[in-house]
């Protein structure tokens, strides 16, 4: 309107109306400002509460996860939905730096200046590159995409938080936007881009609401679910519970039979099995029968919404003789190979692990009653087992074991062990390789050198492998029908290179 042909006094006239529109939009975008800036402070009022409601619901579900263990997958879940979602709140808290730069907070008020919180220059310039994303916008949409990622990879199995998953899924998807004129944009420049940075501000807020909100919907619906787990009677478990695993022929058998969670003010209304029913729980006192497994079964009787919920319980001990002598086993064969931890289970029946020592030339306890082997030098190795009995006598025991060293492993082209075929092509590219087929142990083998020999060639001396330019030079003169030596091959075991083995077989490769 202030441009053209115009008098020097329509120029004026024109300018005047432009200011006056201004005036008017300037006014009008002050209360719009204002009032972001009131949304701004609910949000941030209702996060915080937020924040200290769900920290409450997270430390009831770890306290009913201590006392219930219905509750375990429950409580960790939650601890997990914890973690990824105060990681992500705090991202997104850090992000309204870049909407409050440079605007100090009224020292009277202790509020930001809203109405002067209208321009977004900052998180544009940030953001933004041209038309598309800055390192800094791509960084969000990163973070964006790992929030909803993380929470799938916790919440996404359970069907009852499906919808919370469908909820974040909706609000936090960055997924290009079309605007009211059916224009496409991209999600931050959909709802950042050229936005006064108050609004920008509000809107962070408000996905601090949303994750909050999602972390508070998870929390409700995973101890609700554990508490439908474990309401009902029929989910009880009954355990038989002794005072030991084994009992001598004509001893006392002393125990519990117990429910998987119990009280004094779980009682049943009637019992049948080998004891009596004391604060919750059949004690059993009873004599152990002949050597062999026994079974020691029974019910429970509760009432439950007015009807009786029978839950029967079985358990099975073993009655064994008093022993003269332990019983030793290897875990793999009688034998024992040199340079491995050969494993082995060392017990004497009726006696606790505590009370059982066994000594060799290269033993070493791995755990209760496990133990390893590494024998050194000769052909046998002797384990010897002294046991210390409940009535305090002792029996001794001792067993030999042969001593072997590791077979030699067999020679492989492309996998294949032994002789072979096919193309010079394909022995070009394949492997190298050894194998120790039908051993008791799983060992990897690689392959460090081998002797490449072609019919009328000299002998090539590889390390590693695969073959190399000689050998393919070699291979080149090569004809169908010729057989190509692979030999002298030279291993080591991954993982436990100072062992030695028996040298390694050959392999034949015939041309086609």
């Amino acid at each position: 309107m202030a441009s053209g042909k115009l008098t020097p006094r329509q120029k004026m006239i024109n300018l005047m109306y432009l200011v006056f529109i201004a005036m008017l939009a300037l006014n009008m975008s002050k209360e719009v400002l204002s009032a972001f800036g009131l949304m701004n402070e609910k949000f941030e009022a209702a996060n915080i509460s937020s924040t200290e409601t769900n920290t409450g619901m997270l430390a009831a579900l770890e306290k009913k996860a201590s006392e219930d263990a219905h509750f375990t997958q429950a409580a960790s879940e939650a601890k997990r939905v914890s973690e990824i979602s105060n990681q992500f709140y705090t991202y997104l808290e850090g992000l309204k730096k870049d909407a409050t730069e440079g605007v100090e907070v009224n020292p009277e008020t202790k509020k930001l200046p809203y109405e002067a919180m209208d321009k977004g220059d900052k998180i544009d310039e940030r953001w933004f590159e041209g038309d598309g994303y800055s390192p800094k916008g791509k960084q969000i949409v990163d973070a964006f995409a790992k929030y909803l990622a993380d929470m799938k990879a916790v919440i996404g199995n359970n069907t009852k938080l499906s919808g919370v998953q469908e909820e974040i899924t909706a609000k936090f998807n960055t997924a290009d936007v079309k605007d009211g004129e059916g224009v496409t944009k991209k999600y931050l420049d959909y709802h950042f881009k050229g936005f006064p940075s108050i609004a920008s501000l509000t809107k962070i807020s408000a996905f601090q609401n949303d994750v909050r909100k999602a972390e508070a919907d998870t929390y409700a619906i995973l101890l609700g679910k554990a508490a439908v787990e474990t309401a009902s009677m029929k989910n009880y478990t009954a355990l038989v519970v002794l005072d030991k695993n084994a009992y001598f022929q004509g001893e006392k058998v002393t125990g519990k039979v117990v429910l998987g969670r119990y009280d004094q003010n779980t009682k049943p209304t009637a019992f049948k099995g080998p004891g009596k029913i004391q604060n919750g729980q059949a004690v059993i006192d009873m004599t152990a029968g002949s050597v062999g497994e026994q079974k020691i079964a029974g019910e429970f009787t509760f009432l439950e919404d007015g009807k009786p919920v029978p839950l029967k319980f079985e358990g099975k001990y073993v009655v064994v003789p008093r022993p003269s002598g332990a019983n030793i086993s290897a875990d793999k064969m009688n034998v024992v190979y040199r340079g491995l931890p050969n494993p082995m289970t060392i017990s004497v029946a009726g006696v606790a692990d505590s009370d059982v020592k066994a000594s060799a030339p290269g033993l070493s306890s791995s755990g209760k009653g496990k133990y390893n082997l590494n024998p050194g030098g000769g052909t046998e190795v002797v384990v010897n087992v002294n046991a210390k009995l409940p009535d305090g006598k002792s029996v001794t025991d001792k067993k030999v074991f042969r001593i072997k060293n590791i077979p030699g492993p067999q020679g492989a082209i492309g996998g294949i062990v032994g002789d072979t075929k096919g193309a010079k092509s394909r022995l070009e590219v394949s492997q190298v390789s050894a194998k120790l087929e039908d051993f008791l142990y799983d060992l990897n083998f690689r392959v460090t050198q081998f002797t490449f020999k072609v019919p009328g060639q000299a002998a090539v001396v590889v390390n590693g492998d695969r073959v190399n330019a000689q050998c393919k030079a070699a291979l080149a003169r090569a004809s169908r029908g010729d057989q190509v030596t692979i030999s002298d091959i030279k291993t080591v075991i991954e993982g436990a290179p100072n062992i030695t083995t028996k040298k390694c077989s050959p392999v034949i490769y015939e041309i086609q």
